[in-house]
């Protein structure tokens, strides 16, 4: 008979240095984990403002088994609750450190052909994603009506994990950077942000901040004929 998959306990804790697929570290298993957004994964900035966080409060690893069984549980607790057009999910992390496991025979006769701790570098078994504390696990982004139920997603998928975990509620307009005030200020019109001024334009799911300063100009904003630079001007 085979063994079952090892209690997570054993391969918890972050102890040694990042063990990722080379090509050297051949015959790893996939990850369970393939699908990493779902919902309405490609509607606008715009539409939703609403976006609630999984933060991990533990430094060490979540196998992909769990991000899979974690990713299932919010998915449908938000098809349940707010429909399937209303909500987008998104696991942050990916599996990438790999498992090891030393495999034991358990049949009669196996302390024969067993050398106990001889040669005891395992074979990969597994992947998982390593954690830093306050690192954000999963992020779903949802209509301001959804907000609540998207907590309630992520206090569910919290159970999937080891550790601890902290669902926060961003004061951030869904997976940009900007506070909702200045998103939907720099959206009407210009916008001062990180001391530059702009306008905040959609760039599918996610924004990008429209400058006048090209990466060639100064903070000064000194333009140079020779390359053809105009002074910005904002789209009517």
């Amino acid at each position: 008979a085979t063994m079952g998959r090892r209690p997570w306990k054993c391969s918890r804790y972050i102890k040694n240095k990042p063990y990722i697929k080379s090509r050297y570290c051949r015959g790893v298993p996939e990850a369970k984990i393939k699908i990493f957004d779902v919902g309405r994964k490609k509607l606008g900035c715009d539409q939703f403002p609403a976006c609630v966080h999984l933060l991990s409060l533990e430094k060490e690893m979540i196998s992909s088994e769990s991000l899979e069984a974690a990713r299932i549980s919010a998915n449908k607790h938000m098809i349940n609750s707010v429909g399937k057009d209303n909500y987008h999910i998104r696991v942050r992390l990916h599996p990438y450190n790999i498992i090891r496991i030393n495999k034991m025979l358990t049949c009669a006769g196996a302390d024969r052909l067993q050398t106990g701790m001889r040669g005891a570098y395992g074979k990969p078994s597994g992947v998982a994603a390593r954690v830093k504390i306050n690192q954000i696990m999963m992020s779903i982004r949802t209509t301001q009506k959804g907000e609540a139920e998207a907590e309630e997603a992520l206090r569910k998928a919290k159970f999937k994990f080891p550790g601890r975990q902290l669902v926060y509620v961003s004061l951030n307009w869904g997976f940009t950077p900007y506070p909702k005030e200045v998103f939907q200020e720099g959206r009407s019109g210009p916008v001062e942000w990180r001391g530059a001024n702009g306008r905040i334009m959609p760039d599918g799911v996610g924004t990008k901040f429209v400058s006048g300063k090209g990466v060639r100009l100064s903070k000064m904003g000194i333009y140079h004929p020779s390359a053809g630079d105009k002074p910005f001007e904002y789209q009517k």
